[in-house]
């Protein structure tokens, strides 16, 4: 079972991945929302280690 500390962990190492890639394709948060069919908003929470991805 995760501990809620591993969890914050991986919404943290994710986001920042998220970050990295988006700018190595040289994206705003919209045009990296855009080609994933979701929100400019989720985009920053995720970067932000705010939100988890729906996982689909």
């Amino acid at each position: 079972m995760m501990k809620e500390n591993e969890g914050d962990k991986n919404k943290k190492t994710f986001g920042a991945y998220i970050l990295k890639r988006r700018r190595e394709l040289g994206m705003t948060q919209k045009q990296f929302a855009a080609k994933l069919y979701v929100t400019e908003s989720a985009v920053s929470k995720w970067e932000r280690g705010v939100s988890p991805t729906k996982g689909y």
